[in-house]
């Protein structure tokens, strides 16, 4: 390949201001018995429809001359434009699609070719507009001056020229710091519904990093009470930017205002509570910022390993020991990856090679690798070091080709849980496809270490665990849905066989089971108390314990088990829509997304007590162990009185002693560390299998 130039455009930290004007159309598709079409065209952003045109009657060269403006704050999702034929009383047909791939405008005038997925050969026409992007309150005369870079690619060829662009990659992802946000509340927002009420949540973004909170339902005083981490890559600080949306079903959200803040104005290690006003309307924004020193993030060569120097082995294992004060209970531990190379990749490139790169990740943290091109066994050699705040994270590893021309190719994935790493041995890993659910073709060679302090991951354990918020939003799905009912039913059933079992108790079915049982029922009655309860928990604990040790690993996780079906991806683009009907469709979609999310918080919940009980996770069954333990000797040795008394009393003053406190719920964030079944299904690791052939391994399980 050749030199290619092309306009890219550079995101800022600015929200955007589109203006869209649709010219006419040229050539477009016949649906009509008379040999013509009334084409109309609609315009979705994010999956919303945020502009549709009149209709223009028996025409294929149809004028509009009709436009919109609109408010962008990302530059990553294209304008989808979808032109359709009106149809009184009936079905309109699909007439073609196109999408404007807003940060990669090469011309304000633009043409865009209209194409049908299904027939992609077929000439369709194409549709004419204008279009201006410019930041919010930007200048209208020069909008590419400030806005636009031309960005030269290049054949990369030489290895010198490869090792420079991997070593200013590397610059740019290793962050200095941490900056902890705390969303607490909106004050006296601006109402954006007909009730006078809004539907408030808020983004945040620093660089290229964004973060949405939750949506508040019908208030003007938001109360969010929500903690996240973001980056700091500049020495500076840079510029925080916060805007407030009202959520709407079915169209676009509609824009309550925005702030910034300059985060080099902040003083390091201390907590700043900051009332920031919206600029645009009225209201504020209250939120507790810190800002923390990243000690250990790194990208290094084999040769520059820092785990591997004895005295700076020693130095951090000191420093994350067992009596070392508890200063900063996000410092966990750190976790090191050797990134050593993989075999037998899937080929994406026409020519049978790839060019694979490695993203490592772990909750938020993000490191790339450098890309090896054409090659379909590459090696990186490199060493990884990520802070561990928290040790039930899990390590996901993902190989993707690098395409210049879109975005990079999937090639297989595997995820690692802290807790299963074994220091210091290399091994290979089966890649799985993007689900996890089974393998694809490829194996990655890893060598890990961990280092954590068990106090502080004890308690953090306690503490609610961080989001990932660069998580697609979810989807309704046929097949996930059937599988949570699934999992639901299984948790139920369980219920319903213990009821069953204690009924046929009361039935003599057996008289020696229902002897038994009387014996047992008047024993426990007589001599009840209540520190009992947490000593019957102990008792199931170390039963299991003592089941489960003589197990072999892969038996412990043989109940979970799903019968994985192949599943397409939900096509949201159909030939055609019926009008008015798309409304009842977003909201019909949201009740459908909430059941599904529903049924799998229950099953995950059931799964994760079983887990617990079954020792799953040693570390967590063991510390479960450890808070009952207490639990047993406090409710022996203290009137129950004085515990709800001391809790109560607690409860009541938590707000007057700390205002700005996030609620949380101690038992329900130590489930949330324990894997559901579909968890343990996709952490665990495949066994390679050489007899069986890489071709068939692709077409029992794409990628």
């Amino acid at each position: 390949s050749g030199d290619k130039a092309g306009l890219v455009f550079i995101p800022g930290l600015e929200m955007y201001q589109l203006d869209i004007v649709l010219k006419r159309g040229h050539n477009l598709a016949i649906r009509d018995r008379g040999g013509t079409s009334d084409p109309y065209v609609k315009f979705k952003l994010c999956g919303k429809e945020v502009f549709r045109s009149k209709t223009i009657h028996k025409n294929l060269n149809p004028v509009w001359d009709e436009g919109t403006k609109l408010l962008v704050d990302s530059l990553q999702e294209p304008l989808y434009v979808k032109v359709f034929d009106y149809d009184f009383g009936l079905q309109d047909d699909f007439m073609g699609s196109a999408y404007l791939y807003l940060e990669s405008l090469e011309a304000i005038p633009v043409n865009l070719t209209l194409q049908d997925p299904h027939y992609p050969d077929v000439d369709l026409g194409t549709l004419e507009l204008t279009v201006t992007l410019r930041p919010k309150d930007g200048s209208i005369e020069e909008p590419h001056r400030d806005t636009m870079l031309l960005k030269r690619t290049w054949r990369r060829s030489s290895k010198q020229q490869s090792v420079r662009l991997a070593e200013l990659h590397r610059k740019h992802q290793l962050w200095r710091g941490i900056v902890s946000i705390s969303l607490i509340e909106g004050r006296d927002l601006c109402p954006m519904d007909p009730n006078g009420l809004s539907d408030p949540y808020a983004k945040f973004r620093l660089g290229n990093q964004k973060y949405r909170s939750k949506t508040m339902p019908k208030t003007l005083c938001p109360q969010w009470r929500e903690q996240f981490d973001l980056h700091l890559y500049e020495e500076t600080g840079g510029v925080l930017e916060i805007a407030v949306w009202d959520k709407d079903t079915g169209r676009r959200d509609d824009f309550i205002g925005r702030c910034t803040l300059d985060l080099s104005t902040l003083a390091k290690e201390h907590t700043h509570r900051l009332e920031l006003a919206l600029e645009e309307s009225r209201g504020s924004v209250v939120l507790l910022l810190t800002l923390t020193a990243s000690s250990h993030v790194s990208i290094a060569d084999l040769s520059l390993t820092p785990l591997d120097d004895p005295i700076e082995r020693r130095e951090i294992m000191g420093r994350y020991g067992m009596f070392r004060p508890l200063s900063n209970l996000k410092d966990v531990g750190i976790v090191q990856v050797k990134v050593m190379r993989a075999e037998g990749l899937m080929a994406a490139d026409v020519t049978g090679k790839s060019d694979p790169f490695c993203v490592l990740e772990l909750n938020n943290d993000r490191l790339q690798t450098h890309t090896i091109y054409k090659n379909l066994n590459p090696e990186w050699n490199k060493v990884f070091t990520f802070n561990v705040k928290d040790i039930h994270s899990v390590l996901e590893v993902t190989v993707f080709d690098e395409d210049r021309d879109r975005s990079a190719d999937f090639l297989g994935k595997v995820a690692i849980p802290l807790l299963h790493i074994q220091n210091g041995e290399q091994k290979g890993y089966v890649l799985k496809n993007k689900e996890m659910t089974g393998p694809t073709k490829g194996l990655i060679y890893l060598e890990s270490d961990v280092i954590y302090s068990t106090v502080k991951a004890g308690l953090r354990t306690i503490v609610p665990p961080e989001q990932k918020y660069i998580e697609e939003e979810p989807k309704v799905s046929k097949h996930l849905l059937q599988q949570n009912f699934n999992r639901v039913k299984r948790c139920i059933l369980f219920v319903i066989n213990i009821g069953t079992f204690i009924n046929s108790c009361f039935e003599w079915d057996s008289p020696q089971r229902s002897i038994s049982a009387f014996l047992f029922f008047v024993v426990v009655v007589w001599n009840f108390e209540l520190y009992m309860v947490p000593g019957a928990l102990l008792l199931l604990l170390t039963w299991n314990y003592f089941i489960t040790a003589g197990r072999e690993s892969g038996d412990t996780v043989r109940e979970a088990t799903f019968e994985w079906e192949e599943e397409e991806e939900e096509k949201d683009d159909k030939d055609s829509e019926r009008k008015g009907f798309m409304d009842k469709l977003y909201a019909l979609q949201d009740v459908c997304v909430s059941v599904q999310s529903a049924l799998d918080d229950v099953a995950s919940y059931g799964e994760r007590i079983k887990n617990t009980f079954n020792w799953t996770v040693p570390f967590l069954s063991w510390l479960a162990i450890s808070v009952l333990c207490v639990a047993t000797v406090l409710l022996y040795l203290i009137p129950l009185r004085y515990l709800v008394l001391a809790w109560g009393v607690n409860k009541f003053t938590k707000k007057l002693r700390n205002p700005y406190l996030i609620e949380n719920n101690e038992v329900l964030d130590f489930l949330s560390r324990v894997p559901s079944d579909v968890q343990v299904m996709q952490y665990r690791e495949l066994k390679f299998d050489p007899g069986q052939s890489p071709s068939k391994r692709k077409k029992t399980n794409p990628g």
